[in-house]
């Protein structure tokens, strides 16, 4: 393992200069990767903080997860510092648009053991909780040579990256072997990570922290005010989180509903920053009326294409639609967080390519809460269904709701391992079944 890990560093000090040209390339679609580079190498001034909690969320996504759990642990541990990492400046700009300076937040330096040293250095942390399954070998090795125990909160591992781990599989394995404890979303979840060589006795299945996410107050009259000002009764369908490659497709879609309603209205939310102006551009091409929010704040009310292009506003624009259809999952890239729209009671459309939320996204299927298409025309296909259908909208929005609270609840059995872990003499995890011959 010593020369495995070895070489591992070796070629991670190889590849910085190509990680740093890669960094600069985003920079030029998005100038936020321009900043605060030190960072990335353990470089800040030194916070003055002993004893913290470090919460890892490497972007927006995981900072929304995260997000309740953060809260309950500021509650349950008040006179601890909490200190938030990210990799994105999205993730960046969310935690800081969260919680301000309720907590300290950093950029999680690169996998060099220096950086790592000089990071851990600054935070002195005397635990990690690190949001679903980062896992970086020298960041858990020198955790554990240095005595902080590690807690991976909302766990899970798709079939598709077990098999990515490929010839780090053996660091993976002694990483993910000396995490303190595994709390993980699902049964599924748990059985891949014992194949990774999780060691059972520290895995616990608690479900999915994202069925915890707050609705924040007065998001129904943000999304009743959004109707007003693109027209009360016209058909709106929202596509969030696309990628390059899904765009053209949902527009596509788009045209085939504009066929059947005229007046209908497509919001669309680009995953990343520096999709907003292409999208824009993609509309226009084809021929749509387009707006943008950073530009026109509204759609009017013959816009045919507007466009979200700014961040932590996805949940107004969802409360504001009919249909929501969560991208990422046309192409095989996972799928995103179906949640967030059936906890606002929308009927979801998904791709066929959910495996990052794999669980949840078939039993919204299975409650009768989403469905899957395969290609832009089933996709344009269910829109229209849906569109045309209210009682079908409001039945697959019930549905949804009942889903999201039925699996309420682990936030505060993931912040009671966090106690376990914190102070083992005073409470004890209890095992979780997962499957046969295996308790975790």
């Amino acid at each position: 393992m010593f020369w495995q890990r070895l070489l591992y560093t070796v070629t991670m000090y190889l590849l910085t200069p190509v990680i740093v040209y890669r960094l600069a390339w985003r920079g030029l679609r998005y100038r936020d990767y321009f900043g605060r580079w030190k960072e990335r190498f353990g470089f800040f001034p030194d916070p003055n903080i002993n004893q913290s909690i470090w919460v890892h969320a490497v972007s927006v996504g995981e900072v929304n997860a995260a997000l309740p759990l953060i809260e309950a642990m500021m509650k349950r541990f008040a006179d601890t510092r909490i200190v938030v990492t990210t990799v994105t400046p999205t993730g960046s700009a969310r935690t800081l648009k969260l919680f301000n300076d309720r907590v300290f937040h950093v950029y999680l330096p690169y996998d060099l053991p220096a950086s790592i040293d000089r990071f851990l250095d600054r935070i002195k942390p005397k635990m990690a909780v690190i949001m679903e399954t980062e896992i970086w070998p020298n960041l858990y090795h020198l955790c554990e040579k240095r005595g902080i125990p590690i807690l991976i909160a909302n766990a899970r591992l798709s079939e598709r990256s077990l098999r990515g781990y490929g010839p780090v599989r053996p660091l993976a394995r002694a990483a993910v072997r000396s995490v303190a404890q595994l709390a993980v979303q699902s049964k599924q979840d748990a059985e891949r990570l014992l194949r990774l060589g999780a060691m059972p006795e520290r895995l616990v299945i608690t479900g999915n922290v994202k069925f915890d996410m707050p609705v924040p107050s007065g998001l129904e009259r943000i999304g009743k005010v959004l109707r007003e000002y693109w027209g009360e009764p016209r058909p709106v369908w929202i596509a969030a989180s696309t990628h390059e490659g899904e765009e053209a497709r949902v527009l596509e879609a788009h045209a085939r509903v504009l066929r059947r309603f005229p007046d209908a209205l497509l919001v669309i939310a680009p995953r990343h920053p520096e999709r907003f102006r292409p999208v824009q551009q993609i509309c226009k091409g084809y021929g749509f009326r387009t707006l943008c929010r950073s530009e026109d704040t509204v759609a009017h009310h013959d816009t045919q294409c507007f466009v979200v292009d700014t961040l932590g506003e996805l949940l107004n624009f969802f409360a504001a639609c009919d249909v929501a259809f969560v991208a990422g999952s046309l192409d095989p890239i996972g799928g995103h967080n179906v949640l967030e729209p059936a906890a606002l009671a929308k009927p979801v459309l998904v791709g066929p390519h959910t495996f990052n939320f794999e669980q949840i996204t078939e039993n919204l299927i299975n409650d009768g809460a989403a469905i899957r298409i395969q290609d832009s025309a089933s996709l344009g296909d269910a829109a229209l269904r849906l569109l045309a259908d209210r009682d079908l909208r409001l039945k697959m929005g019930h549905q949804a709701l009942l889903a999201v609270e039925r699996e309420r609840g682990a936030v505060k059995r993931t912040i009671d391992l966090i106690e376990a872990v914190l102070h083992p003499g005073v409470r004890r995890a209890e095992s979780v079944s997962v499957g046969p011959g295996h308790q975790s």
